[in-house]
């Protein structure tokens, strides 16, 4: 069946002489509002273009001839003059014809070829540039349509990476001045740009011309050592990113980029001979000259992770760790648990072969990293032995003044030995490393509670030889008695002292990874608890006296007898804050929030009244559950789901994370003395030359080495001899041609895939439109 026809439409009405009126009244108006003024093209203007884009030289030479009066600069919409269309087409014939008219006006021109790396181009427009205004080549140009304003040519070719553009640039005399930091507020250039340039042109001005100089082909053709340039404006630019928040993801993109430069150039080297070469660099890091890997020190205090955790670098610091011992890496866990466990009772004869032949084969095997820290694991666990007993002693029948126990002494003296090894590797990576690293500050903390428990315990003995009552029993003790602050700091000290294995696991492949994890999920936990200060400070200090005037009370039932007693809950600020601050972890009652009025006489004496504020109580019970939400459900969740991040994101990157982490206890222990604590007092072998040494110099320095001393490293021998630079500048020759053969193979890989795969699709098309009937 076909379908019905359409019904008929009504016929239509022509419109009135006023409706038209009207209508051409609208379009007039409309014609009149002004809109966005953008430059066009004339008749002429357009032939013109025509030609210079189909290359036609002697075309437009006959156009120019026969229009003398034409206005070579004119511009399209885009402002795109001729000589941009023909730098554009990469046309150097009608480059060159546009050029040699005396009023042409270059513009971005020079900027356009830089970027498109037309070498030739660029500098015969330099050249033009020059011409016409002295200097006018190193100045940028202004309301350009692509680049922002005051942009060098050299600041295009750096940020392109055109390594020989930057090289001939450079030869002109080209430069990249260093912007100031965002935070910088100098008088002498940033206040003046502040006052007069804009603040939006500023910032863009800034991020582009970081952008350049942080182009590895900028920094490989400015910089004898590229490593330690990229070291450097990585950390410029995370400051600069903490700082302009607005700015936060471009910058630390920047900076990750050049991070990625500096590990990429490190994985290019094929012997671990270059390697050593390139960590033995001691540019940019003055204290770490005790240390064999001086610019590996630097990375990690510049907490370059990629650098850091490359497997080359990783190699060589694996090699040094493990020296000769290779059987160390095959042992199994249990295995290793056990070597450390048999090195316990042969620490004393390992302290004395030292001291008597260190430079034994012997003695050397005991020097290398894997049996330094063997041997101070192994001493920490008989320091915690000790510690357990002291702290398990009984307690029921002691007397006041410090125990008796014997185990004192010997706790005392190995904590002086761990504050000893700490202050020598103080002096050795510096005040600012030791106590940057948390693990420090949190050994630290621990030796200072071990101090603090000595001293009460000698005030301890001074109080019972000076008031007596040795044989006070405990209950009558008073509640700030020195035996009773000792044993407090004693038991937070413990705790630390066994918290601290943590450290040990940090580098084992499976336990690792969770102990940094936990590390950074209580940094989430920090920042959550500046949240939940403010939220429980707001009700604690709204409720604190809400109840005050029912502390105490008790209401009896006439029938039952039953007594109910108002809870200290919200009669004071202290209470308060107790009373929130374990309604988090449900252990306040819900009666908390309760008002008990104590009863009233009642019209007999055996007839009492009831009476309830139900409004306060009301209010009490509203801003409880109001905490209750706002604590528990919001704030507790956002720290779960915040924290569940943390773990995801540092289990995607486990392997930089945790490499990174360990080379940090590597650099620790291979920066320590050879004997652990507490033989570390005893002087090694090694020691005494040093100090034998360093006697010599400071009689007769010579003139590569002196003996001197400061406040951060104490004594130290300042070695006065650069760093061998042919070596190290060969090094760096051959890591960069091979880090540019490999980005340009990465490059033509790219363009070849491109291109096969649109001559596949250009396959399939023909054969569809073959197959076609």
């Amino acid at each position: 069946m076909e379908p019905p026809p359409p019904p008929p439409l009504p016929p239509a009405t022509p419109p009135d002489d006023e409706d038209v009126e009207e209508e051409s009244e609208k379009i007039e108006d409309t014609s009149q509002i002004p809109g966005v003024i953008l430059p066009q093209l004339e008749e002429l203007e357009k032939q013109f273009f025509e030609l210079v884009a189909s290359g036609n030289v002697i075309g437009v030479q006959e156009f120019l001839n026969t229009n003398e009066e034409f206005r070579i600069n004119s511009a399209n919409f885009q402002n795109l003059s001729a000589l941009h269309i023909a730098v554009k087409e990469r046309d150097v014939a009608m480059v060159e014809l546009l050029l040699s008219r005396d009023d042409i006006d270059c513009g971005d021109t020079a900027l356009h070829a830089i970027k498109d790396n037309e070498q030739r181009i660029a500098m015969m427009i330099l050249d033009k540039m020059e011409s016409q205004v002295p200097g006018s080549q190193f100045t940028g140009p202004i309301d350009s349509s692509e680049f922002p304003d005051a942009t060098t040519p050299m600041d295009v070719a750096a940020s392109c990476g055109h390594f020989e553009l930057i090289k001939m640039l450079a030869a002109r005399g080209h430069v990249i001045e260093e912007p100031h930091p965002p935070s910088c507020c100098c008088d002498e250039i940033c206040k003046p740009e502040r006052e007069i340039e804009d603040p939006l042109t500023l910032d863009n001005k800034r991020l582009y011309r970081y952008r350049a100089i942080a182009n590895p082909a900028y920094i490989c053709h400015t910089s004898p050592d590229p490593i330690l340039k990229a070291f450097q404006l990585s950390v410029l630019l995370d400051k600069a990113a903490s700082f302009e928040r607005e700015l936060y993801k471009s910058y630390k993109q920047l900076s990750q980029e050049v991070a990625c430069f500096a590990a990429e150039l490190i994985g290019c080297a094929r012997k671990a001979e270059e390697v050593e070469i390139v960590l033995q660099q001691r540019g940019g890091n003055i204290q770490a000259r005790k240390f064999i890997f001086p610019r590996l020190l630097f990375a990690v205090e510049c907490e370059q992770k990629l650098f850091v955790a490359h497997h080359n670098v990783q190699q060589v610091l694996e090699t040094r760790w493990i020296g000769n011992w290779y059987e160390w890496k095959a042992k199994s866990g249990p295995a290793k648990i056990l070597v450390v466990i048999q090195r316990i009772p042969i620490l004393p004869i390992i302290a004395i072969w030292l001291l008597i032949a260190p430079n034994s084969k012997i003695g050397k095997r005991w020097q290398i990293p894997v049996n330094r820290y063997i041997s101070s694991v192994a001493s920490y666990l008989v320091f915690l032995l000790f510690v357990y007993l002291q702290s398990s002693i009984d307690k029921k029948n002691q007397l006041r003044g410090p125990p008796d126990s014997g185990f004192e002494v010997i706790i005392c003296f190995y904590v002086i030995s761990y504050i000893w090894a700490g202050i020598r590797l103080c002096m050795t990576h510096g005040p600012k490393r030791y106590f940057g690293e948390r693990w420090n500050l949190y050994e630290v903390t621990m030796l200072s509670l071990f101090i603090l428990t000595f001293v009460f315990w000698a005030l301890a003995a001074i109080d019972v030889r000076t008031n007596g009552q040795r044989d006070l029993e405990r209950k009558y003790w008073h509640k700030y008695d020195p035996t009773l602050i000792a044993e407090g700091l004693f038991c937070i000290a413990t705790i630390m002292a066994f918290f601290k294995l943590l450290f040990v696991c940090q580098l084992d492949y499976n336990l690792g990874p969770l102990q940094m994890s936990l590390g950074k999920m209580i940094k989430d936990v920090t920042k959550f608890l500046f949240l939940f200060l403010i939220i429980i400070f707001s009700f604690a200090v709204g409720l604190a006296k809400l109840y005050q005037y029912y502390d105490g009370m008790v209401q009896i039932d006439d029938e039952s007898k039953i007594k109910t007693q108002q809870v200290a809950s919200f009669v004071d600020f202290r209470s308060s804050l107790r009373t929130l601050f374990w309604a988090v972890f449900c252990m306040s009652a819900i009666e908390s929030a309760d008002v008990i009025i104590e009863n009233l006489p009642g019209e007999t004496e055996s007839e009492t009244i009831i009476n309830k504020h139900s409004f306060t109580e009301g209010i009490g019970y509203f801003a409880f559950a109001g905490f209750e939400f706002m604590s528990v459900i919001v704030v507790l969740n956002m720290l779960i789901a915040c924290m569940s991040n943390t773990f995801t994101a540092f289990t995607d990157n486990v392997a930089v994370e945790w490499t990174f982490g360990r080379t940090e206890v590597y650099i620790d222990i291979m920066a320590q003395n050879a004997l652990p604590p507490p033989f570390n007092f005893l002087p090694t072998g090694s020691d005494l030359r040093w100090l034998a040494e360093y006697i010599k110099l400071l009689i007769k320095p010579t003139d590569t080495k002196k003996a001197k001393w400061d406040l951060k490293h104490c004594c130290f021998i300042e070695n006065l001899s650069e760093d061998d630079d042919e070596k190290f500048g060969e090094v760096m020759g051959h890591l960069m041609m091979r880090y540019f053969r490999k980005k340009e193979a990465e490059v033509e890989k790219s363009d070849t895939e491109g291109l096969r795969k649109d001559l596949m699709e250009l396959k399939s098309i023909l054969k569809d439109a073959l197959s076609a009937p």
